[in-house]
């Protein structure tokens, strides 16, 4: 039984899997209100990156922090899910894992915001001519 569900996964296209990440990241934009933030932040960034033209490198920077905080917001969110279906009354480590998971979604928040001082601080001084 297990053999035939895996034979039926392996002999479907590969662009099925696609077509659920690009639901689960649909999904996730639709119903979480702070994927709406993150994008939102993110439209702002990617346009202020090509105003001052940032070089390859800081984009790399760029793109690995915005990329990076969709992810772990998916994953964060993922959890939320898993653990409201497996434990629907309060918990104290259901709201650990949940806690957890806020948090790391946290402190990689920090880290962009960092990462996006480091960047764009030269360009802004530059701009309001202060070096």
């Amino acid at each position: 039984m297990i053999m035939d569900s895996l034979d039926k996964q392996k002999s479907r296209p590969v662009w099925h899997s696609f077509s659920y990440a690009i639901a689960g990241i649909v999904t996730a934009v639709k119903q979480e209100r702070n994927m709406r933030i993150h994008l939102a932040g993110s439209v702002v960034v990617l346009s202020v990156s090509i105003y001052f033209s940032i070089s390859a490198i800081e984009w790399l920077f760029i793109l690995f922090a915005i990329c990076g905080m969709f992810a772990l917001e998916m994953v964060n969110t993922a959890i939320e899910r898993i653990v409201d279906l497996a434990s629907p009354e309060f918990h104290p480590l259901a709201k650990q894992a949940k806690d957890i998971a806020a948090g790391a979604v946290f402190v990689y928040a920090c880290l962009s915001v960092i990462i996006g001082i480091i960047i764009f601080s030269p360009y802004i001084l530059k701009l309001l001519n202060i070096v």
